[in-house]
């Protein structure tokens, strides 16, 4: 039988590359540093990295901000090293504190035993601990802006929240700069290009994803035609079953996917790690 041949997956990937005007999306990022100052909001995530990748473009030195919940794959520990020496980031590592670990803990809901009720009362959530606190120091290192890679498509939440910084910002900052959309309800693709991804928060901090509109294969295929590596964590949750929705980078217990089965890939994938959680966590037997 004679050698086959054909595409590997990284080569169909590229295929797939999106047809972006990349130099229009780095001239906004550059003109979002310039106006807020910031950093990126840096996850080991696929959507992250490729955000990471257009603004080292715009600016090779700036901060690169991880917030560390202290329960991160090592795998995703191990990535982002590899990105820091290969790009020679300007990387700073903010840890929760708590951590998830110690949050979790704390909140008593972990345990066969009864919550104390003072416990359950102090905890603040999860989010504030690992997203909001530390995007607080940040913030207060580096200025207004943020650059993260958050998009429309993988939440109806987050398309909403997109979509509505678009109409307000077009109606703010769009005067004949673009094609006319065809209804005031319809957006132009020139529209989205130029005024799409900024999404301007209550604190008056500014936060800019430069891929608020792209799809799973547009993310991938720009890694792909960039030779820029992917998180090993992906390939290995797709191996334990995990569907493509939930094959994503966060802290080892994650919330949004302890009904599908998260716990049943950490147990069978990271079995030393899953041990060293549960020792912690006893009642997470009971998501097996």
């Amino acid at each position: 039988m004679g050698k086959q041949t054909g595409l590997d997956l990284t080569t169909l990937q590229a295929l797939r590359a999106p047809a972006r005007d990349l130099t229009l999306l780095i001239d906004r990022i550059a003109a979002h540093l310039d106006a807020h100052d910031g950093y990126v909001a840096y996850s080991g995530g696929k959507d992250s990295t490729v955000v990471l990748d257009l603004v080292r473009r715009a600016d090779p030195n700036v901060p690169v901000c991880f917030f560390d919940s202290g329960l991160e794959f090592p795998e995703t520990l191990a990535y982002i090293g590899e990105l820091t020496d290969r790009w020679n980031l300007n990387l700073q590592v903010i840890p929760a504190r708590p951590t998830a670990l110690e949050y979790l803990q704390a909140n008593g809901s972990w345990t066969h035993e009864p919550a104390p009720a003072e416990a359950t009362a102090a905890a603040a959530s999860m989010h504030k601990v690992l997203i909001t606190e530390p995007a607080r120091r940040a913030h207060q290192r580096h200025g207004d802006g943020e650059l993260w890679g958050i998009r429309a498509q993988e939440s109806r939440g987050r398309r909403i929240m997109l979509l509505k910084a678009l109409a307000t910002a077009i109606d703010s900052n769009c005067a004949g700069c673009c094609p006319t959309p065809a209804t005031r309800r319809a957006h132009t693709a020139g529209q989205r290009a130029q005024h799409g991804g900024a999404v301007r928060r209550v604190d008056r901090t500014v936060a800019f994803s430069p891929v608020w509109d792209w799809t799973a294969d547009d993310i991938y295929g720009h890694l792909a035609s960039h030779s820029v590596p992917v998180n090993p964590v992906y390939n290995k949750l797709r191996e334990l079953g995990a569907p493509s929705f939930l094959q994503r980078v966060s802290p080892i217990v994650d919330a949004n996917s302890l009904g599908y089965g998260r716990i049943v890939w950490l147990h069978h994938g990271w079995p030393d790690l899953y041990d060293r959680v549960r020792s912690a966590l006893p009642r997470i037997d009971e998501f097996c």
